[in-house]
């Protein structure tokens, strides 16, 4: 089950993180990738260490003009078809909102939201054509539930949220599939850096006791870009232990 073997993926923010682990957990099931991030040398290492024909495309987000060559890009580079977009890349500009600066809150709209909108988009293209396709969009606990001090990454993930469902209704019939994955606390170089007291804290809130791993949320990126998830579109699939139950 879930065998992607002869399917293509374009993954941002694919050398770090979550991101390595949905692209190791596409790889692994036998799809050749477009690995994107914005530091060139970084994808190439992770390519090198995952094995295999996949290709790598440095991108800056924040740069629309960037952003809109990116399709085209990767379906020329993965021999002309892309099935699957996965948009993971993202960033935090935190703060209280009294202290939020505009460009905090344009930056991580820019990036978060703005960037997968015009992925999906150009990437509707080609989907529709092939009819078929798989846009999956990684989104956050933070999106459904709010979080201090996080007003403009809540805003841009709950964004993804709402737009994947009305992209759903408009892509569905070109047996296109437009879904989210919804991570809670996942264990990552900035949770391990964590004083022991706050991972204690936060696991607490989590009734499966601990954090999740970034081959939680690849499992679940796996899932719905298979074949199998056909008639699964519109949704968003928490991954958090239980954190939040939505």
């Amino acid at each position: 089950m879930f065998d992607l073997t002869g399917m293509t993926a374009l993954v941002t923010g694919a050398s770090g993180g979550i991101g390595s682990a949905v692209a190791k957990a596409l790889a692994g099931q036998g799809a050749r990738l477009a690995l994107s991030g914005s530091n060139q040398a970084k994808l190439e290492a992770f390519a090198g260490e995952i094995g295999g024909s996949h290709v790598t495309l440095a991108c800056d987000l924040s740069d629309g003009a960037a952003v809109d060559g990116l399709v085209p890009r990767a379906v020329e580079a993965l021999g002309g078809r892309l099935d699957i977009l996965v948009n993971n890349a993202g960033v935090t500009r935190d703060n209280l909102v009294m202290r939020m600066k505009d460009d905090e809150w344009d930056q991580v709209i820019t990036v978060n939201l703005e960037a997968a909108f015009r992925l999906a988009r150009a990437a509707a293209k080609p989907m529709m054509k092939q009819r078929h396709g798989r846009i999956i969009s990684v989104t956050s606990v933070v999106g459904a539930t709010g979080n201090p001090g996080q007003a403009n990454y809540a805003a841009s993930k709950g964004g993804l949220t709402a737009m994947s469902k009305a992209l759903a209704q408009e892509l569905a019939s070109r047996n296109i599939t437009v879904n989210c994955v919804a991570p809670g606390f996942i264990t990552s170089p900035m949770t391990d850096a964590l004083p022991d007291a706050q991972k204690e804290a936060l696991t607490t809130r989590i009734p499966a006791g601990r954090l999740g791993e970034g081959s939680d949320v690849g499992a679940a990126v796996a899932y719905l870009a298979s074949r199998e998830a056909a008639y699964v579109t519109g949704q968003t699939v928490h991954v958090n232990g239980g954190m939040a139950m939505l």
